[in-house]
């Protein structure tokens, strides 16, 4: 169809509906049973018929109303054929009354004739594909840089039709269709033209886009009946003879000639597949930004010439469409007939095999379905498939078919679980406009069980997009009311309810109806673990919107009676009362943790049920409680001049940490090595006489002389240049291997050198500022610090070494004790003389001035 043509016809529509409706309407019955208003779409052949808004008086349902104006066909036409185009049309609406089908256009009041008009009333209308398709269209030929479309043909209508601006209902400029609404769109024709086939035994003949009108749901319905023709219902296969389009006819009382097949214009024959070919140029039309590949404009010979190109011109718009759909729509494009596919083997394609569509479809047919068919379907069906429905037809198709189905009481509860979701999704202005008033309604009539229970669970929901004066009237009192109902399900569902909303709920409301009927409904299922744990869910939400005062007299004898031994309630039960101690202004004391908190929880330490968890933070809480107690009688016990002993615990911890009790690990020089000294040859001559019997053996190994003071006397007489310095022990040679800085007792350079003891003889006294690792751990010698070496790696050469071996300790000679190192060498002899003086020989406490004396005294006294 040209474009100029289609813009003149929008605009004739367009000036027929600036007229009044009562104007419009005067005379016809139709007025006797709808209320009409305003106009909102236009279909049929021309688009002669002008779709109103309407409802019918006797209940109130939303409708079309359909009206032709006979003077629109008198100004186009020759007024001998007014009663041609008045004819058929109304034999259109007749049969449209006689094939009722899910996808054939619904008829509510039949045809009414007056003077002027012929009116009826059908379903809801939104608009007519061809309304839809018109913005689309023009849009294209507004854009200067789209090319023309593939039927070129037409290009010489193109310049006046730029300029002209076409006529569409308000609501369908800017229409832009989802690619599930296309899907189930051509779905709905498919399957239109399968009932028509194959059980009216009918071919349309005039499948276009202004024979198809689109619902306010959505659903796409066929109309446009005015020329169709039965077939042979013996060889459904076979043609029949159908006149051509004829430039000698009215434009209005022929099928539109850029839709019809081409076996039907060239030789006037039509089938089944000539259905086909016209639902194909359909779905191309809506690909090519509404225009058709074929724009004859009215011209057999135009339609000729584009008929030759209609193969590249297909060819070339497939990529546009959706690859599912491209073979099926070549095909049915095909000029020859035998290669289109027929409307049952188009519905099993590919293209169409959707969960989404499935739902949809059904959806469309439920009032078919009986109680049980519909309950499944809403309560699973549905529900899987709604995350792949788009939200535009949630509200466009799903909406008000629950919206519907709510007054039925047998599939409410049924149908809420859909509902739910809406909910859920919807926006606050979508609620309000589109829900709030239907919600209102299942507020305030009887309900099943069923149904109450899923309204109260989600109730925080619908409290959340209800303003809050309805939460006031509407909803708080089918709450409270909730409560006194007779069943445990219901009263269980309005506890947890309470829980959800208790924001929502004032504080009067809480002291005076929720906690009562709450208490209510615990005391008749005391023994309820569900309601149980519903009923401890409300009170630990609800507790702080009550006064203190009622916690404590309430919610603490409701705790003290909760006897089953579930480890959620357990748990949900010592939060309560976690919350009541940890939150002074409660007001919990220590006597009533004492007499009614703790023998209550105490036995449930030992319940098998807890898992470790839930015991550790049922023991925290106990601990907690005994520790709160525990101070408060300490201080008061202490302010009555009492005294009271430390816990155990406490000892325990102390003698564990007591520094008597720590122990230090022992501290080794690393990298030390003692090497054995030298002997003298006196000591050489002394060990050759230690056999026991020889001057000095005896006493050098140990075994006890005659007199200590001769042993003295003998080694003088065997040494008569010995010094008393000589007598005493001469250390070890202690050689340190070469360390690095960073180990324990490590010094930089090369090592340590060799240091001795003092007593060592006079060319060898040398100073040392070099200081060693901390030292050992050993016995302490009257300097304090002493180094433990081997016994074996030691001669004695006096009593006084001896003796001081024997006690066990000797002087720390080593240059790791700071205060021992000094270069002077009278340090060391001072060091050495208090040495001699502090030391005793065996068993005795004398020093070696005594030791002489003594034994002077007894030799002088034993010559004599």
């Amino acid at each position: 169809m040209p474009a100029g043509t289609m813009f003149a016809k929008f605009k004739s529509a367009n000036v027929a509906a600036t007229t009044s409706v009562q104007n419009v309407a005067e005379g016809n019955p139709i007025t006797q049973y709808f209320e009409i208003g305003k106009p909102v779409a236009c279909a049929g052949p021309e688009l002669v018929w002008r779709i109103h808004d309407g409802y019918r008086k006797s209940d109130n349902k939303e409708c079309s109303v359909f009206i032709f104006e006979k003077k629109v066909a008198e100004k186009l036409h020759k007024p001998r054929r007014k009663e041609t185009i008045t004819e058929l049309l109304k034999g259109s609406v007749k049969t449209l009354e006689r094939f009722r089908h899910p996808r054939i256009l619904q008829i509510y009041h039949t045809v009414e004739e007056s003077a002027d008009t012929l009116a009826f009333a059908a379903e809801p209308i939104f608009a007519s594909l061809s309304n839809v398709l018109a913005f689309h269209e023009s849009k294209t030929y507004e854009n200067a840089s789209v090319a023309p479309a593939a039927g070129g043909g037409a290009t010489q209508t193109q310049p006046a039709a730029a300029g002209a601006q076409p006529q569409r209902p308000a609501h369908a400029k800017e229409y832009n269709f989802l690619d599930m609404e296309l899907k189930y769109g051509f779905l709905q024709l498919t399957e239109a033209l399968s009932y028509l086939h194959y059980s009216g035994h009918v071919i349309h003949r005039n499948v276009c886009p202004s024979s198809i009108l689109i619902t306010k749901r959505g659903i796409w319905k066929l109309a446009g009946m005015e020329y169709v023709e039965r077939m042979n219902e013996t060889d459904l296969n076979s043609s029949i003879p159908c006149p051509p389009w004829s430039n000698r006819v009215s434009k209005m009382a022929q099928p539109n000639l850029d839709f019809m097949a081409p076996e039907t214009q060239t030789s006037s024959k039509c089938s089944l597949l000539s259905d086909m070919f016209s639902l194909g140029m359909v779905i191309c039309a809506v690909y090519n930004n509404g225009r058709p590949l074929i724009q004859a404009g009215n011209s057999t010979s135009n339609y000729a010439k584009q008929l030759e190109t209609l193969d590249d011109h297909v060819h070339k718009l497939m990529p546009r469409l959706p690859i599912a759909l491209q073979e099926a729509t070549s095909r049915m494009a095909s000029r020859d007939p035998t290669a289109r596919p027929t409307a049952q083997l188009l519905q099993l394609i590919k293209y169409f095999i959707d969960p989404a569509i499935n739902a949809l479809k059904f959806l469309d047919v439920v009032n078919m379905k009986d109680t049980q068919q519909k309950s499944q379907f809403y309560k699973t069906t549905l529900i899987e498939a709604m995350p792949l429905i788009p939200r535009k037809l949630w509200w466009q198709n799903l909406w008000p078919m629950l919206k519907s189905e709510i007054n039925n009481g047998e599939v409410l509860a049924a149908v809420l679980q859909p509902v739910m979701l809406f909910v859920q999704e919807a926006t606050h202005s979508e609620y309000d406009a589109l829900m709030s008033a239907t919600m209102k309604i299942v507020y305030n009539t009887p309900k099943s069980i069923q149904a109450s229970v899923t309204i109260l669970e989600n109730l925080h929901l619908i409290i959340e997009k209800t303003k809050p004066e309805d939460v006031t009237t509407d909803i708080m009192p089918m709450l409270f009311f909730s409560f006194d109902g007779s069943t445990i399900q219901v009263q269980s569902a309005a506890v947890v309810a309470v829980g959800n909303v208790f924001d929502s709920i004032d504080e009067l409301s809480i002291r005076r109806m929720v906690l009562p009927k709450v208490k209510m409904v615990f005391e008749k299922n005391i023994t309820d673990p569900k309601i149980v744990q519903n009923v401890l869910i409300c009170i630990e939400r609800v507790m702080d919107r009550m006064e203190r005062a009622q916690v404590m007299e309430e919610v603490l004898p409701l705790l003290a009676n909760v006897r089953i031994p579930d480890p959620d309630i357990i748990m949900r039960t010592v939060r309560i009362y976690h919350k009541l101690f940890a939150d002074k202004s409660y007001g919990l004391t220590v006597e009533t943790m004492a007499t009614n908190v703790l023998p209550l929880l105490i036995p449930h330490t030992v319940n098998p049920s807890l898992n470790f968890e839930q015991y550790c933070y049922l023991l925290e809480v106990l601990q907690q409680m005994l520790e709160a107690i525990d101070r408060q009688q300490r201080n008061k016990l202490k302010l009555d001049n009492l005294s009271m002993a430390s816990p155990e615990r406490h000892r325990t911890l102390r003698h564990q940490f007591s520094t008597d009790n720590m122990n230090a690990p022992p501290f080794n020089i690393p990298n030390l090595r003692i090497d054995q000294r030298k002997t003298s040859s006196a000591e050489d001559m002394a060990r050759k006489n230690s056999g026991g019997s020889g001057m000095l053996g005896g006493w050098w190994f140990g075994c006890s002389p005659s007199s200590p003071d001769s042993n003295f006397l003998r080694v003088g007489n065997v040494f008569p240049n010995r010094r008393l310095s000589d007598n005493t022990l001469m250390t070890p040679k202690i050689r340190i291997a070469p360390s690095c800085a960073s180990s324990p007792g490590g010094t930089p350079g090369s090592g340590l050198p060799t240091r001795r003891h003092s007593s060592i003889g006079p060319q060898e006294r040398r100073g040392s500022t070099i200081n060693l690792s901390p030292p050992t751990y050993g016995a302490r010698g009257s300097s304090g610090s002493s180094l433990s070496v081997p016994s074996t790696s030691a001669y004695v050469k006096s009593p006084l070494l001896y003796s001081q071996k024997q006690g066990g300790s000797m002087p720390n000679t080593s240059s790791s004790v700071p205060f021992l190192l000094s270069s002077s060498m009278q340090s060391i002899r001072s060091r050495r003389t208090s040495t001699v003086l502090s030391s005793g020989p065996l068993g005795s406490g004398s020093g070696l001035l005594q030791q002489l004396g003594s034994g002077m005294y007894q030799l002088f006294s034993g010559r004599n």
